[in-house]
């Protein structure tokens, strides 16, 4: 038995790989995406190996992830209840379709993953599986192997002395890519206590950022940021440039509860710095070369498509639907937003585009000849007939 296993170096997958090839008496094959943890690809191929890999895919899906996965999302504004920006959510989808265009290759029955059987990447990962290729067998250890704890994971890789960077001092979980750094798990298991400063990798603390504010423009072109203060740049330059900046700025952290898919509340902080920048720029360009009603429309939508994303829906129809109303009417979203990054806030400082429909002749408080403020009187008699007849009844 061949089996492909989404391969992440940390403490699940390392131990999986020992414990598939014991279990199924398999061929594990082990496969990395690069897509911006910023780790040595070369170290962790050879751990593989040397944990019992039989081969090791490492695959650079950087530009790939930003252009047909992070700005999608970002181009429908896309947020989870009370803020998540779905970092981890959206690589997802991504990773298992490389996983299935592997397993095609190699022509392996099964894929595997490390995600528990608690969580919801699990679900992500086996949506996207089955969607792509309905007859593979899928082996997720965590539902199946005797540990049943991270601790637990972290005493049988130490006996059998799989280098892993978890340990009961910091046994919290870390999933990074170019668009955020997430943290769940262990210590952080108590929604009342502060996470450690010393956790964080992105973001500086706001109150150390620095004392004088930092402006940078953004352009865009049909709803995707092109141009970073004046420098076209590739989707991956762009993301590590500004997550630079916005890091050192102190913006892009948060810390929120929320409700994984599988119906448990749980905690997570996460450093989001380009995504938080790039989702307020976005919404601002918008705000000048929308339609109203269509802006509101799409804005209804907002949820549900956070949701699709989030469970892990990626493939299916109804989010590619929601995909092409989405982008068709992003096509005058083109424009340069200003923005003033200080000590965690981004501000909007301007805004402008060839498609805007600001109108300063009608919006103004001063003289026009373009508004007849007298027509207002039958726009609001009309409205309120209705609430009007209410009280003759």
């Amino acid at each position: 038995m061949k089996i492909i296993l989404a391969y992440s170096g940390g403490l699940d997958t390392s131990v999986a790989i020992k414990w598939l090839k014991e279990k199924y008496n398999a061929q594990v094959i082990a496969f990395c995406a690069d897509i911006g943890q910023e780790e040595n690809f070369d170290e962790i191929a050879q751990k593989a190996l040397k944990t019992g890999a039989s081969n090791v895919y490492i695959e650079d899906l950087k530009e790939e992830f930003v252009k047909e996965y992070i700005f999608p999302m970002l181009r429908a504004n896309a947020v989870y209840e009370t803020g998540y920006l779905m970092g981890t959510s959206i690589a997802r989808p991504l990773i298992a379709k490389k996983q299935i265009e592997i397993a095609i290759k190699e022509k392996a029955e099964a894929v595997a993953h490390g995600a528990t059987g608690k969580g919801n990447d699990q679900v992500r990962f086996e949506l996207t599986y089955y969607a792509l290729k309905p007859d593979i067998k899928v082996i997720a250890p965590w539902r199946e192997w005797e540990f049943d704890s991270r601790s637990s994971l972290i005493e049988y890789a130490q006996r059998h002395k799989i280098p892993v960077q978890a340990t009961k001092e910091k046994p919290y979980s870390i999933d990074r890519n170019l668009f955020h750094i997430s943290y769940e798990g262990g210590i952080l298991e108590d929604p009342w206590r502060e996470p450690p400063e010393d956790m964080y990798t992105m973001v500086i603390p706001p109150e150390k950022a620095h004392d004088k504010p930092t402006y940078i423009e953004i352009e865009y072109e049909e709803g995707n940021p092109v141009a970073l203060n004046g420098e076209r740049l590739s989707g991956t330059e762009l993301f590590q440039k500004l997550n630079k900046i916005a890091g050192e700025n102190g913006i892009g952290r948060i810390d929120i509860v929320e409700n994984r898919y599988v119906g448990i509340k749980s905690r997570g902080v996460y450093e989001t710095p380009a995504g938080t920048v790039l989702h307020i720029a976005h919404k601002a360009i918008e705000s000048i070369t929308m339609d109203r009603e269509l802006m509101h429309l799409r804005d209804s939508l907002i949820p549900r498509y956070a949701e699709l994303i989030y469970y892990g829906y990626w493939f299916s129809p109804e989010r590619m639907a929601l995909q092409k109303l989405i982008d068709e009417i992003q096509k005058n979203v083109t424009g340069t937003v200003r923005l003033k990054l200080y000590k965690g806030n981004c501000i909007v400082a301007g805004r402008k585009s060839p498609y805007s429909l600001y109108n300063k002749e009608l919006a103004t408080f001063e003289k026009d000849q373009v508004y007849n403020q007298k027509d207002a009187e039958g726009f609001i008699k009309i409205n309120a007939l209705r609430l009007r007849m209410l009280k003759n009844v």
